[in-house]
């Protein structure tokens, strides 16, 4: 029997990435959109993906994305307009009569929340239910394991985990675990049609047991800094990310330090998807640390570590105020983080849904 195609965006992303490479080893033809042809969307061709280069924010681009596929997974990159790329999605998903649509969501997603990305977020799951006759399955993890990866080369060539955590709490899932579960629904669709699934990693992990955990791995000690908000900014430019996206992502540092994270985890979505444990700390950042070379250390490593400090140490760091007011961004009259949500805290500890436990809702909401 002919296997249905399935479209996957965002595919040289992480989740994406992973989504499609997942499909093709169990046999599924995958239409794979990207923003631009490079490293990352050859080699997905060389494992038997179709490729096509487009633009979520262009209809056109999408429709034709879409043409003879049955099922797909969509990710909006967290970038200014993601809203309207998931209308647009939603709307050609509607046209072309899709079985499912798999759509990654975030734990976070609220109305009132501060981040323009999250309050968007929110609406485009509420769009994606609303699609007549097309299916959809909402994928909704918290902050991933790939998210610390992003300080390997300081945590590797001086022995610090400089991140602006507190002493916030997470189970962080691999981008591999949670492809599983978007595979597993697209597959498998009429066993997840309506539901939401939040996977996460097997075990609550503090700042420190972070830091030991890669302390472990790299054979050296590594212990954990409590960053300011402004050095992350200035990291994060030096490393040329978008405004936008550090000015969502301090929101998210805001939650991370009230345990938002933590609300509900570790859930066992993973292995009641998959049937297959998920990822502990250790393995992913084993494969991550085999991967980089920023991992290792040598003259050469250190020089370019060395270079990328005098970088952050010259860059300026983000006035997430001053941006915000000029990019005109919508004020609210009293945004509100996710534990400082009732609705939010009573419908994130109470969904059986997620597979949540509620024991942490009270505490958080005090």
């Amino acid at each position: 029997m002919t296997k249905p195609r399935i479209l996957v965006t965002s595919a040289a992303g992480n989740t994406g990435f992973q989504t499609t490479r997942q499909l093709l080893e169990k046999g599924f033809p995958v239409r794979a959109l990207v923003r631009r042809a490079d490293r990352r969307s050859e080699t997905l061709k060389a494992l038997g993906a179709e490729i096509q280069v487009g633009n979520l924010q262009d209809i056109e681009d999408v429709r034709q994305a879409l043409k003879d596929v049955q099922r797909a997974y969509f990710c909006a990159p967290l970038l200014r307009d993601a809203l309207s790329a998931s209308a647009i999605f939603a709307s050609a998903a509607q046209e072309h009569g899709l079985e499912v649509v798999v759509a990654l969501s975030q734990w976070l997603a609220d109305p009132r929340h501060p981040s323009i990305h999250t309050r968007e977020t929110w609406l485009a799951d509420k769009m994606f239910s609303w699609m007549p006759g097309v299916g959809a399955v909402t994928v909704n993890p918290g902050w991933f394991a790939d998210n610390y990866m992003a300080a390997l080369e300081p945590i590797a060539q001086f022995g610090m985990l400089p991140m602006p955590l507190g002493e916030g709490l997470n189970a962080p899932p691999s981008n591999e675990d949670i492809a599983r579960v978007i595979v597993a629904a697209l597959i498998d669709p009429a066993r997840h049609i309506g539901k939401r699934y939040r996977p996460t990693g097997p075990a609550l992990l503090s700042p420190q047991d972070l830091a030991a955990t890669f302390a472990k791995v790299l054979g050296r000690p590594v212990r954990y800094y409590n960053a300011p908000a402004g050095m992350f900014t200035k990291v994060a430019r030096a490393l040329n990310f978008p405004d936008f996206t550090i000015a969502q992502v301090l929101c998210y540092f805001d939650d991370y330090q009230r345990n938002a994270f933590a609300l509900g985890a570790p859930t066992q979505a993973v292995l009641e998807v998959t049937g297959q444990k998920p990822e502990d700390f250790e393995t992913i950042v084993r494969r991550y640390v085999n991967q980089s070379p920023a991992s290792q250390r040598n003259a050469t490593a250190m020089l370019r570590a060395v270079g990328g400090m005098l970088r952050i140490m010259v860059t300026p760091a983000l006035q997430p105020d001053r941006f915000a007011r000029s990019h005109e961004f919508p004020n609210l009259a009293a945004p509100r983080l996710a534990v400082d949500s009732a609705k939010w805290l009573a419908t994130h500890a109470s969904d059986p849904g997620l597979g949540l436990e509620q024991s942490l809702a009270a505490p958080l909401a005090q």
